[in-house]
């Protein structure tokens, strides 16, 4: 509320509509004096921001503490007291996926590749004997055999032995290979990043997983409407819910997950950073509770007794889970197929 002076006129600023009272019944604005000296600005701005931080810790409490309550309060259109649940979503996972971006990123020096044909000077004999030893059919190979048989082969990052497509055509032309399309859209591609990385398998995998890793919030955002969709099957039965209520019961789980999260990677800093592993112990518990919460909320907002609740709890988990593995297939070969 502005605390400016109310206007004699009676037409709206905005829209132009006539205004009864002191607020217009279209749009909402005020109906006051344009003109605002600088400290009624600064008293509304403050104003607006005591009101907003207000929204805030209340959704952030009742998110926390009280599974299903904001969904059931959204629904039953008590909305003005509590932040709204997309503009949540958006900060709560825009603050989440800068702190994963920050603290999570995807290197050379993070990838476990243990060899390839840059680096097998630097790998130690023990290493390389079991390497080579599981390569060969239990025969261990000298470093000198290892690079004849990168040179021969060009075996690399998606283990195809031609080193360029002319190669490849000439025996798909002589008969003597008879692939089908799938498997020579995946030579061809193999023979590109194995020429576009010189036969360097760390690297290729580092920027594949480097863009697996920037799919993730498109991944997640994709997953939101299907758990709503899943939630719609479950409870086809519920006439009073809508499609949205589920989406808006999905994304208050997803703030929810989203905050403990964040919660998880400061412990798991912490712990790296003091050497206190117990604290992983912790974050164990935080990825339970996690679970724990969908439950409880799924409880306190449909309402059904524990043993339907369990049932229909473990059928979302499992289409969840599938989903989820059936998306990260497909981003996986958009990847490879982006690198």
């Amino acid at each position: 509320m502005s605390h400016a002076a109310e206007r004699k006129e009676k037409n709206c600023l905005n829209c132009g509509t006539t205004v009864v009272g002191k607020y217009c019944h279209v749009c909402g604005q005020e109906n006051v004096e344009p003109k605002e000296t600088f400290w009624q600005l600064a008293s509304h701005f403050f104003a607006d921001i005591t009101h907003f931080d207000g929204k805030v810790f209340t959704s952030m409490k009742d998110l926390i503490l009280r599974p299903g309550f904001l969904s059931n309060e959204y629904m039953s259109g008590k909305r003005a007291s509590y932040l709204n649940p997309i503009r949540m979503y958006l900060f709560t996972s825009f603050v989440f996926f800068l702190v994963f971006f920050s603290l999570y990123t995807v290197d050379e020096n993070s990838l476990k590749i243990e060899f390839n044909k840059t680096n097998i000077d630097e790998i130690d004999s023990v290493r390389l004997r079991e390497i080579t030893s599981k390569m060969n059919n239990g025969k261990p190979l000298t470093r000198e055999e290892v690079k004849k048989r990168f040179d021969s082969t060009g075996i690399s990052f998606l283990r195809v032995p031609y080193k360029s497509k002319e190669e490849y055509d000439s025996l798909l032309r002589t008969g003597a290979k008879k692939d089908n399309w799938f498997e020579r859209m995946f030579t061809y591609k193999g023979i590109e990043l194995n020429k576009k990385y010189h036969n360097n398998a760390r690297l290729a995998i580092t920027n594949l997983l480097g863009k697996l890793q920037h799919s993730i919030p498109q991944m997640l955002f994709v997953l939101l409407p299907l758990f709503a969709l899943f939630l719609k099957f479950l409870y086809f039965r519920h006439k009073n819910f809508y499609y949205t209520d589920h989406a808006i019961f999905t994304i208050h789980v997803y703030n929810f997950a989203f905050i403990l999260m964040l919660l998880i990677f400061g412990i798991s800093k912490v712990s790296s950073m003091s050497g206190a592993v117990w604290m992983q112990y912790i974050n164990l518990a935080l990825v339970f509770l996690i679970f724990f919460y969908l439950y409880k909320a799924m409880r306190n907002f449909y309402t059904q007794g524990r043993i339907k609740t369990v049932l229909k709890y473990f059928l979302l988990l499992i289409s969840f889970l599938c989903c989820g593995v059936f998306l990260l297939i497909i981003f996986s070969f958009v990847s490879v197929l982006e690198i």
